[in-house]
């Protein structure tokens, strides 16, 4: 299992889109996986950060129930959309929320699913060990950088601070499928998915780490755990989103900045969407309950911040519930949500 740290806020979210669609039978959660035929299987994927916390969710899920097998995969978010969308997985990761489209394609095909916050993490912005240049960015700054206008044009460092040296700059972020990528961009540029088209973009974040890693002019984007893991080669940036009217400055990502929400526009929420056919299964049923159970234990150990105790058991208890759909599909923008405070008004309704 993998050993990468964690940050992000503690709260969370489990509601239904539209106005909140509760089945009438709703899950089982007294449903074992002891009532699970023998052979069953279980297929996860999605999200490649996320994967880490249903990678250990799998093998120790595995460890308990030997006669169920769980394939975890990481294809990226939006690839792992398209594949649960088909029908072919029963457990999606996910970085950002579902999209209206994608929910629409749900609909189409008559899969209602649901939806259940599992951590947060926080975007790291890195450059090289050797870059000694860069102290901090702000949000204005990485805008000018990765907007779609930048193309052959913002190709120096000394375009984004005369201070700074006359080297290319190359830049290495998620690819287009990748639910970070789609964070990333409407946090910074203010669209999703609206960026510059000239930077090395892979869905495989260790990928993008090796990149920065390697070469002295490089920055980069993706998950803080990986961050995390791979300190010894990378330095962080810390990011001034110049909105505190106390002037708080450049914060750097970690569990506390997270947590008390200084670290913005770059905090989100990390999620799975589970098949509610499949969940009718009691090995799935099972799986899902004893996600919810130990990711207090295991989201820390894989590199980030786990919800609060009240809200793992609010979140268990919409899935016992039946309650399918998404509430992120109501918001504006999913960047610098409090999510505790979404739920609290959801519950007074």
């Amino acid at each position: 299992m993998k050993k990468i740290i964690f940050l992000a806020l503690s709260s969370a979210l489990f509601m239904a889109c539209g106005g909140e669609k509760k089945s009438s039978e709703g899950t089982d959660s007294t449903k074992t996986a002891a009532e699970a035929p023998a052979g069953s299987s279980i297929k996860v994927d999605g999200s490649s950060t996320v994967f880490p916390i249903s990678e250990a969710v799998s093998e120790e899920f595995e460890k308990a129930n030997p006669e169920i097998h769980v394939t975890a995969n990481s294809s990226g978010t939006g690839a792992g959309f398209k594949k649960f969308i088909r029908n072919e997985i029963d457990v999606t990761g996910a970085s950002r929320p579902i999209k209206a489209s994608e929910d629409k394609e749900c609909a189409e095909k008559q899969i209602a699913y649901f939806e259940i916050p599992i951590a947060y993490d926080g975007l790291a912005i890195v450059v090289n060990k050797e870059n000694k240049w860069v102290d901090y960015m702000t949000v204005e700054e990485l805008k000018k950088l990765w907007e779609p206008s930048a193309k052959g044009t913002i190709m120096y460092w000394n375009q984004i601070r005369p201070t700074w040296p006359k080297e290319k700059i190359n830049l290495y972020g998620a690819g287009t499928e990748s639910g970070t990528f789609d964070y990333f961009t409407e946090a910074i540029v203010g669209e999703a998915k609206s960026c510059r088209p000239d930077y090395t973009g892979s869905e495989d974040d260790n990928v993008l780490v090796g990149g920065v890693a390697g070469d002295k002019y490089a920055l980069g984007y993706f998950g803080y755990a990986y961050f995390f893991e791979n300190q010894d080669k990378l330095k962080i940036v810390p990011i001034d989103d110049k909105k505190d009217e106390n002037g708080k400055g450049a914060v750097a990502p970690s569990n506390e900045t997270i947590i008390n929400g200084t670290y913005q526009p770059l905090s989100r929420p990390l999620l799975i969407y589970v098949n509610k056919a499949s969940a009718a299964k009691p090995e799935v049923t099972s799986y899902v309950n004893y996600y919810i159970d130990q990711a207090p234990v295991l989201v820390p150990e894989t590199g980030y911040v786990p919800l609060s105790t009240e809200t793992y058991k609010l979140v268990k208890e919409r899935f016992a519930a039946g309650t399918t759909g998404s509430l992120f599909l109501t918001l504006k923008t999913t960047v610098g949500v409090k999510l505790e405070e979404v739920l609290k008004t959801t519950q007074s309704k």
